[in-house]
């Protein structure tokens, strides 16, 4: 494909990226000089302002908006939008968003690549945002964290304290996974083998409680088997898991991995609670239909949103921490029982 003189394909007109790139600096500084939020240097300016010309760049009706103090938008930054706690977690900020008049932007960012991610954040940027709420649940959602600018009122859906400092609204799930694997030694198993959900570069919450609970007993801690958040990953796990001597107890990432997990190991010939305990988290809607219903670790995720959004909101930008969640607690159902003797 053909491309202008400015690297930009030909019909297309230019955008806020365009003007930062001929200007040679980024795309908030090209914001906060087409809005005037901040105080940018003369020289600054003035490159901007020439791109601008030589482009013939119109702000976009967003840009307008933002001149104008009318900011009415709420963005969101996702990994996924169809996985349980995603849906829900967005639900949640929807919700309250709507309640006091603003909209919701959703991006997606699927990939980890830094230029993916400054393409998904550069998107958002050209809306008329109050702020963004970023879902840290995963890789994705710290890089697109990274690459936000500090101008911006952010706020972190996340379960660490590490990081970029900014609004946080921690949900426990290292606690989760402590107690409920307290809970299937307290019925007798000598130990708890775990499958895992993808982290955010270091290992999950949920993973660390039940390492912490482990070691707090004196047990072994199995090999970690590691999924991709997905039924058919936990099936793949369940069939390693039916191969181990001595399986008793699962404590798995999430109720769709602990659906394939049981899954296979019935195609094993193993009965779930009979002859392995299976413990789940989330507590999905599916969790107590499945067969049988499944022990899980509950979370409001609509609660988690609502509170993102109300943390966002809130006067001041220092960064705070909201521990949202003390709704955490854990669903017995019929897929965990004493092991057979």
């Amino acid at each position: 494909m053909e491309h202008s003189p400015h690297g930009r394909p030909p019909g297309r007109p230019p955008v806020i990226a365009d003007v930062a790139r001929v200007a040679g600096v980024s795309v908030p500084t090209v914001s906060r000089v087409l809005t005037g939020s901040t105080p940018v240097r003369d020289k600054t300016r003035q490159l901007v302002m020439d791109a601008i010309r030589e482009l013939g760049y119109r702000p976009n009706e967003a840009a307008r908006a933002l001149v104008r103090g009318r900011q009415s938008m709420i963005g969101v930054i996702t990994s996924n939008t169809t996985r349980f706690g995603y849906a829900t977690t967005i639900q949640g900020i929807e919700e309250a968003a709507r309640a006091v008049g603003l909209l919701v932007a959703i991006t997606v960012v699927d990939s980890e690549s830094e230029a993916d991610v400054k393409i998904a954040v550069d998107l958002m940027l050209g809306q008329p945002l109050a702020g963004v709420i970023v879902l840290d649940f995963d890789r994705q959602g710290e890089q697109a964290l990274l690459a936000l600018p500090e101008t911006l009122p952010i706020a972190a859906v996340t379960s660490t304290r590490e990081g970029r400092p900014v609004r946080r609204i921690l949900f426990d799930d290292r606690s989760g996974g402590r107690e409920a694997t307290n809970y299937l030694l307290a019925l007798g198993h000598r130990t708890v083998h775990h499958v895992a959900v993808p982290g955010t570069g270091r290992p999950s919450g949920r993973m660390e409680g039940w390492q912490e609970a482990l070691r707090t007993a004196g047990a072994v801690v199995p090999e970690v088997i590691d999924t991709d958040w997905t039924a058919q990953s936990g099936f793949e796990a369940g069939l390693l898991l039916a191969e181990r001597p001595g399986l008793t107890a699962v404590l798995c990432g999430n109720d769709e991995i602990a659906f394939g997990v049981m899954k296979a190991l019935q195609t094993r010939g193993l009965s779930v609670p009979g002859d392995v305990s299976v413990v789940g988290f989330d507590d999905h809607p599916h969790a107590s239909l499945w067969s049988p219903p499944l022990t899980t670790m509950a979370q409001d995720f609509v609660q988690l949103g609502a509170a993102s959004l109300r943390s966002l909101l809130a006067d001041g930008r220092e960064p705070t921490e909201d521990p949202a969640t003390p709704s955490l607690h854990l669903v017995v159902r019929e897929s965990t029982a004493p092991p057979r003797i």
